[in-house]
This record gives structure tokens, sequence and C-alpha cells, in this order.
């Protein structure tokens, strides 16, 4: 049986890993390659989070919830920025860091 904070602690490992490409698939035309990339890329990240966490099979549902909260907040983060900034790139590391310098 894993601790509850094993588990805790790989399901915000889920989410964090889906943030970026959330933020990627938004502005990629709907089911092209580049969207399918994106929403499939952070897949093996989390089979082998899951598997390194020793979380049994039962708990596939929470991090599947986890994998497409990651992918929806990071898509919501890139239309907020949308709003305020008007030059942003497709990677949301490179937006945040011209955000923080000021670079906007």
């Amino acid at each position: 049986m894993v601790s509850w904070v094993i588990e805790a602690v790989a399901l915000a490992v889920t989410f964090t890993v889906n943030l970026p490409f959330g933020y990627w698939r938004k502005v990629t035309r709907k089911l092209s390659k580049e969207w399918f990339l994106a929403v499939h890329s952070p897949v093996p990240l989390v089979f082998l989070t899951r598997l390194f966490a020793g979380v049994s099979l039962t708990h596939i549902p929470l991090f599947v919830a986890s994998f497409f909260l990651g992918q929806f907040t990071g898509g919501r983060l890139r239309g907020v920025l949308e709003q305020k900034y008007e030059r942003l790139s497709r990677c949301m590391f490179v937006d945040l860091s011209r955000i923080m310098r000021g670079a906007f």
C-alpha cells in the first residue's frame, strides 16, 4: 500500500508536467500533428511517475483527472496571458521568463 503523501506528490507531478503541454496545445490547430504531440507527449512521463511511485491500477482515474486538469489549466493560463500580452510564443517557460524580465 502506497502512502497517500507519495500518491499526492505523484498527482502533483502529473498536473505540473501537463501545464506547459496544455499551454502549447492551446495555440495548435485541433487534431493536427502538433496538437497530437501536445496532448500525448506527457503520457510516458505520467506513466513512469505512477510506476515509480508504486501506485496501484485502481488509482488511474485520479491520474487521468490530474492529466486533463493540467492540460486545461495550461490552456487557461495561455488564454489569460493572451488577453494581457500581444506577442506570446508557444513555450510557457519562454513567455513567463519574458514577463518576469519585463520584456513585453
